[in-house]
């Protein structure tokens, strides 16, 4: 059993997109505008494609941050998880990660959607630590810009070297999870590496490096 696991979010412990779904979720409470579906959509493409215009996509997607505070985005993407999230846990996903918490193996969960809405998530799995896209606040209120390095791809190697540090542990004494060619990079930095329910991609460089394939979509 590897020393430490890590696991991405969207389409590996849940069987949905949250940022995706936030759109949706902003769209039905009448705080987005209708046609931010369809840019929604248009961007989840280009990160399926593994060509997303990170910064095009965070000025859309965190517009609805702009001026709020800390405490009215922590309430609404917590509504957001219960209404949208919750019923989109994988039942395998929570019962693997669970029975790594039970076992006092250390977990963590690294997405590229940012920190706030991937909270409640972390907390529902118990996760103690999790990375996500970290958001800059002035003054109590969110400025809509990223603050730090975006945890996409490549950059998710960024947060995964500070948890090896703060484990004291290898990467090749790592497990990591995850469905989208974007998380090649760190599945391929750790000593075991889990296609989770892949996109065709995926599977496909998975298959080539007897990568393990688990098979959690519902």
């Amino acid at each position: 059993m590897k020393q430490l696991h890590i696991f991405d979010m969207d389409n590996t412990l849940i069987d949905t997109d949250c940022d995706v779904t936030w759109k949706e979720f902003l769209v039905a409470k009448g705080i987005a505008p209708a046609d931010a579906l369809e840019t929604a959509d248009r961007f989840f493409q280009d990160y399926n494609a593994g060509c997303l215009d990170k910064d095009a996509f965070n000025l859309f997607q965190l517009a609805e941050f702009i001026g709020s505070t800390v405490e009215e985005m922590a309430e609404l993407t917590k509504l957001h998880f219960e209404e949208c999230i919750r019923s989109k846990v994988r039942a395998k996903a929570l019962t693997h990660v669970r029975s790594l918490i039970d076992a006092g193996i250390p977990v963590a969960m690294l997405t590229s959607t940012n920190e706030v809405i991937a909270k409640p998530v972390a907390e529902f799995f118990g996760f103690k630590e999790f990375s996500g896209a970290p958001l800059e606040v002035v003054n109590n209120r969110y400025t809509g810009k990223i603050d730090g390095v975006y945890p996409a791809g490549s950059g998710k190697l960024f947060y995964f070297g500070l948890l090896c540090g703060r484990h004291n542990v290898l990467p090749q004494n790592c497990a990591a999870y995850g469905d989208s060619i974007n998380d090649a990079p760190l599945l391929e930095a750790c000593g075991e590496a889990h296609a989770v329910s892949p996109s065709d991609d995926l599977r496909k460089l998975a298959t080539a490096k007897n990568w393990l394939i688990d098979e959690w979509r519902a």
